[in-house]
């Protein structure tokens, strides 16, 4: 069965139930139909408080570096939570929401596969609970705020020259990346250029995610810079007077949504930031919400671990005050075969010998997992084509540099294939290793913090700055700005910026060609070698294996 079938056929439990097992009583909750809820407000300051005073132990899932194999990781994530709870471990898990790019784009769904999946699989993929399609409209009224503005007198003297906040829609559309608008006459509008980002790279995503109250909310919308003045002077949204506006719309978008897995067991899925070009974690209140509910956590980061990875450590550890205790990477032996030069039509024959060269990946990513002071295992997520002989091989190589390497089988058997995992995940997690600590301390200067993930992470031998992006780091650190951290958009396909240099790439030049400042999020973005901000559809997108019937049940997605 494919993994849309296997959901369907489930049959899940009401979320009231869902919720009562993790202590959360049906009057918190505003359901959305009979499977899914948010928490309310009430609930949510209850929960903050519980964590602050006994949180569970985090569990961050990674990878190593995508290849057009799969890795796993959502479905890796899934199956550890259902996994750690068969072995009598009361766990949560926390993922992102999945966006309509991707799901109409290159991979279709995102709620894990086979039998460790969360459900309802086509309403979280689709709609879910209108978190996104808010975080669009929110964006989009402050383009709308900002261009009256500018028609209406232009009172702030806002150079439309130098507005830096775009349009954005949760789509892949290259065609909306550069555009005019105002066209049409004086009553249209002033004329500009302007872009769309897709909206789970937006600014507001990002703030929504990092936002525990309203208040903090309103204050990171403030701080929003749209631009500057005729003084060249940053411009703030909050100087429109409109905050209020915005944080309506964003006022339920704040509070977690509550599903479950295949197995009944709970599971917070809110918020759905890219980590190639956004910060690539789940909302801090959907974290926090399940570290006070379960005695562990298990949570996922984008793609591999120098991107997810890296800014869920730097960028959400540190504003939130967040502390895990255990790193699981996930690695496939077919992924790895990849990146030792395997061609995708040829992965089902083994090859120990390119399966040797390609682990040279998933070793940089355990010894960048390591520079966190975290200490982490393997999850080899299993494939039917893997030999004995490739899967012993592979925990040689992990034990060779004192990793240790166990086989996930959730895919094909749920939580009973990940409870050897569990098992050693929970043991990892308990052991007291962890001494977490960032990579890069607050006032190390932001081309440096650049630098050292850079050469650190990605094994670069320098930076290349373009001159107007070194200015502007510059200018951010004259105005205050300094001590923010950094997210680096770059491509998910190579460690490196470019797609093209596979598993452990080294002695290459990191090419920064833009920042931008997003100081209500509170982070300054790098961009490097050619990655957009808004993804474009392929020849073939999964789009055109998508269909509904009269019944209005679902097929081809995923």
């Amino acid at each position: 069965m494919t993994d849309i079938e296997i959901a369907q056929k489930n049959v899940m439990e009401p979320i009231a139930k869902v919720a009562a097992k993790i202590g959360i009583q049906e009057n918190q909750l505003e359901q959305y139909g009979p499977y899914k809820a948010k928490i309310t407000f009430e609930e949510l300051k209850t929960l903050q408080e519980k964590a602050a005073k006994k949180p569970g132990k985090l569990i961050l899932v990674t990878a190593v570096t995508p290849t057009p194999a799969g890795e796993g990781k959502s479905t890796v994530s899934i199956g550890l939570a259902d996994g750690l709870n068969r072995i009598g471990k009361k766990t949560v898990v926390a993922l992102r929401e999945p966006s309509l790019g991707p799901c109409f784009g290159v991979k279709g769904g995102a709620c894990g596969g086979g039998y460790a999946q969360i459900v309802p699989m086509e309403e979280i993929n689709l709609h879910f609970t209108g978190d996104i399609h808010a975080i669009s409209i929110a964006n989009n009224l402050i383009s709308a705020l900002i261009d009256n503005h500018i028609q209406q007198g232009n009172p702030l003297h806002i150079d439309p020259r130098t507005i830096s906040w775009k349009r954005c829609v949760d789509l892949n559309d290259r065609s909306l990346r550069n555009i005019i608008i105002g066209l049409g006459g004086k009553m249209q509008g002033v004329p500009r250029e302007d872009h769309f980002t897709i909206a789970v790279a937006s600014e507001i995503m990002a703030i929504v995610c990092l936002s525990k109250t309203i208040s903090d909310l309103k204050n990171r919308l403030n701080n929003i810079v749209i631009g500057l003045n005729d003084s060249k002077e940053n411009v703030k949204f909050g100087d429109l007077k409109c905050t209020g506006a915005v944080a309506a719309l964003l006022k339920d978008v704040i509070r977690p949504n509550l599903v479950q897995t295949l197995e009944k067991n709970p599971a917070f899925v809110h918020g759905g930031p890219f980590a190639n070009i956004a910060h690539g974690c789940n909302s801090v209140n959907a974290t926090i919400s399940a570290l006070a509910t379960g005695d562990y956590v298990v949570t996922e980061a984008g793609f591999a671990a120098d991107l997810g990875a890296e800014k869920f450590l730097d960028i959400k550890c540190r504003t939130a005050g967040l502390k895990p205790s255990a790193v699981v990477i996930v690695a496939t032996i077919r992924a790895l075969k990849m990146h030792g030069g395997v061609a995708k039509a040829d992965l089902s024959k083994p090859d120990c010998a390119a399966l040797e060269k390609g682990f040279e990946n998933l070793k940089v990513h355990i010894e960048n997992i390591a520079k966190f002071g975290l200490p982490s295992v393997v999850a080899v997520n299993k494939f039917i084509t893997d030999t004995d002989e490739e899967i012993q091989l592979l925990q040689k190589l992990c034990a060779g540099i004192g990793s240790n390497a166990i086989l996930s089988e959730g895919w094909g058997k749920g939580g009973e294939g990940t409870k050897e995992l569990a098992a050693a995940v929970a043991e990892l997690a308990d052991s007291g290793k962890a001494d977490f600590h960032t990579l890069y301390e607050d006032d190390l200067p932001l081309a440096d913090k650049i630098t050292k993930i850079a050469k650190e992470i990605y094994r670069a031998d320098r930076v290349d700055f373009e001159p107007s992006a070194l200015k502007k780091l510059k200018d951010y650190e004259a105005q205050g700005y300094g001590n923010l951290p950094v997210c680096i958009a770059k491509t998910q396909n190579s460690i490196s910026h470019d797609p093209k240099l596979i598993n452990a790439p080294k002695g290459f030049a990191f090419p920064v060609r833009d920042v931008q400042l997003y100081a209500g999020a509170g982070f300054v973005v790098a961009l490097a070698g050619d990655i957009m901000t808004m993804p474009g559809l392929p020849k073939a997108p999964a789009a055109l294996d998508i269909d509904v019937d009269d019944d209005g049940i679902i097929t081809g997605l995923f």
